[in-house]
Order: structure tokens, then sequence, then C-alpha cells
């Protein structure tokens, strides 16, 4: 068994720990209401602009545009939003895990290149045999616009000019402070026409005309689709941490109660045993 010297460092150092995970919890708690307001501002943004997208691409013909031109894939990027930091429970696993899947699915028929946001996923890619077109270290200390926009570029530049057929976006889209759910969708050519069981398009009078709308209105579309996901995983990401600390400190607690019970019979074990000792000695001396 151990000594009790033993048992009260171990206490010390778990109730230590479960203060640092409980400030964390509190921190990430506080991020995620703001990050949570961002989202919901940002979404009914981002469902109006892919509503208007879907009215004016029914109008036009996918030559008309070079971003709605769809090719064989032979490349496509993947666009991998990840946290720079871990204890956020299986958040950045479920990403790479993700990931890992698409990967698999299309190799080796489609060469696939790695767009990575986060230090989580580009340090567990770089230890990989994958082709990383692009790393984004420490992203997270930037603001969301200015990435967005530095990363719609970079790939619709891919895009344009054939280094790409196609840009896959994947982040964890946040549901709730306890469900956050990795989500794959096609950036790059965006989509166009009506799908089965749509209701008519709304008729609009358009100036300029179309085309010229579409040339500002589609880097747009997606610089809006990569904010809307970068908003998503920031939430997503508060939101595993504080729930992966919350349970951090409860288990510490429920540790600090074992440790607690398994101090005091060793106390009291000690105390047994000297008694013994004393009335041992006692009878001895008679």
């Amino acid at each position: 068994m151990a000594t009790l010297k033993t048992i009260r460092r171990r206490i010390s150092s778990v109730r230590n720990t479960q203060q640092i995970t409980k400030a964390m919890k509190m921190v990430s708690a506080a991020k995620l209401r703001r990050a949570q307001e961002a989202v919901l501002r940002a979404r009914p943004y981002a469902e109006k602009m892919t509503a208007l997208l879907k009215n004016l691409s029914a109008r036009v013909s996918a030559e008309d545009h070079p971003l709605l031109v769809a090719r064989e894939e032979k490349r496509a990027d993947l666009l991998l939003i990840t946290a720079d930091r871990g204890l956020c429970g299986g958040y950045n696993a479920n990403l790479i895990r993700t990931a890992e899947g698409f990967l698999r699915s299309h190799t080796p028929q489609v060469q696939i290149s790695l767009n990575i946001v986060g230090r989580k996923g580009g340090n567990y890619f770089q230890r990989r045999n994958v082709k990383t077109a692009d790393r984004h270290l420490d992203a997270w200390s930037r603001l969301a616009e200015e990435l967005a926009a530095e990363l719609a570029e970079k790939v619709m530049r891919r895009f344009l000019g054939a280094e790409s057929d196609a840009v896959y976006i994947l982040y964890s889209r946040f549901r709730s402070a306890i469900s956050q759910v990795p989500t794959l969708n096609k950036l790059i050519p965006l989509a166009t026409g009506e799908e089965e069981g749509e209701e008519q398009p709304t008729e609009y009078l358009f100036e300029p005309g179309v085309e010229e709308l579409l040339a500002t209105f589609l880097p747009k579309v997606i610089e809006m689709g990569i904010y809307r996901a970068l908003l998503e995983a920031a939430a997503s990401e508060h939101a595993a941490r504080m729930t992966a600390m919350d349970s951090a400190t409860t288990n510490a607690g429920e540790m600090i109660d074992r440790l607690t019970l398994q101090m005091n019979r060793a106390r009291q074990a000690s105390i047994t045993r000297e008694l013994l000792e004393v009335v041992s000695t006692g009878e001895a001396l008679k």
C-alpha cells in the first residue's frame, strides 16, 4: 500500500490539475458563447447567398464562368480545417480520420493535394506520405475574414490555373455544445441548375447582365463558404474543449475522492498499528 506521504502528494497533484481543467473549461465556455453568436449571424447570410447562386446559375450555362465548369477529376484539393491546440477530446482525431477516409476513397484514381489550416492537421500529415499544397500553422491568431479571403484566392487560383479539377472543404459543423459533426462539402466548381423537387427559381432583373454579375458574385460565394466553415470550426473547437475539460474536471474530483478514501484507510491502519504496538509493549512490561 502507498504511504500517506505519497497519497497526499498525489491528491495535491490531482487537485492542481483539476483547477487547471476547470479554468480551461470556463475560458472555453466564454469563447464558445462569442463563437456561437458569430456562427448564428453568418448562417442566414451564407444560406441566402447559396439560394441566390442557384437562381443565377439556373439562367446561365456552366461555360459562362470558369468557376462553374465541371471537369474530370484527375487532381483535387482538400481544404482541411483543424485546430492549433489539443485538449479538445476527439475533435482533431475525427477530422483527420474523415480526411484519411476521403484520401483512401479517391486515390490512386485522383491525385489529392491537401491545404491544411491548423497545426494539428499539419503536424499529422507532415509525418505521412501525403502531398501538401499549403499549410497554415497558427492560423487562428488571425482574423477569420482575412484568412478566408487568402484561402479563397489560393484555391481559386489553383482551380483556374488547372492545378486542380475540384476543391473540397472539410470542417467540423457546430450543432451544439456536445455535438460537432465533421462535414465534407464540394467548394469548387460551384453547383449549377435546379435539383429535383426544388421550387422554380425566383425571377430577377439584372443590371448589369448575369455574366458580369457572376464574375463578381462567385468569388464572394467561395470566400463566404470558407469564412462560414472557419466560424463553424472555431465554435466546434471551443465546444469540444469545454466538454473535454468538464469531463476531466469531473474525473479529477472522483479521483480525489478515491485517493482521500485510500488515505483515510492508510491513516486508520497506521493508527491501529501504533495502538497495537503500545498495547503489546504495555503487556510485555507487566
